[in-house]
């Protein structure tokens, strides 16, 4: 797996103060990615111990309130292993700490409910290690910048426990004030 790119004290992909990790590859290639770059299995640098080991560390403090994957695409089979390994890991080593999952994959596919390549060996035990799962290509006649934790919409915020419970999607309550009607 490559790397296009981490943040540190990230507070754009997910609620409160976040590392996210950007992965490199993505077989989407929708129109008006803000992350085309990341599109390429290749870009950035290489994925290593050392890096795995970075993100971990970068997780200890108390003020961070977890990991955000994006990419590029993080269930991309290419991915996924490297992907749980590293959850695996952080669930191990900073419990408590919530994994919020950007995928252009939707729940249904993901799940194997629907035909997808992502839905794979290491498919299953990667959802369970993941809170929130933010599904569904961006779609840029949908995209609307007053939406929170998404570009466009079609994409849904998930429960992801929740969803894995009822066989179906349940969507994510953050605030009750939020308006939820918008995640439909």
């Amino acid at each position: 797996m490559h790397v296009a790119n981490i943040k540190y004290c990230d507070i754009a992909n997910g609620p409160g103060v976040r590392t996210s990790l950007f992965v490199s590859g993505c077989t989407h290639h929708c129109p008006g990615c803000f992350n085309a770059v990341a599109w390429d299995f290749a870009y950035g640098e290489v994925y290593t111990e050392a890096v795995r080991e970075q993100i971990l560390e970068s997780l200890k403090p108390v003020y961070v309130d977890g990991l955000s994957l994006l990419g590029g695409e993080p269930m991309e089979p290419e991915n996924q292993e490297a992907v749980l390994e590293l959850l695996r890991r952080m669930r191990q080593e900073v419990p408590g700490k919530t994994v919020w999952c950007y995928s252009g994959y939707t729940f249904e596919q993901l799940t194997g409910q629907e035909p997808s390549r992502a839905f794979g060996a290491h498919t299953e035990e990667l959802l369970n290690r993941i809170d929130v799962l933010v599904d569904g290509r961006f779609v840029e006649a949908l995209k609307d910048i007053s939406l929170r934790f998404r570009g466009s919409s079609n994409q849904r915020i998930l429960d992801l426990p929740a969803s894995l419970r009822e066989g179906k999607p349940v969507l994510w309550r953050d605030d009750p004030l939020f308006e939820t009607h918008r995640l439909i």
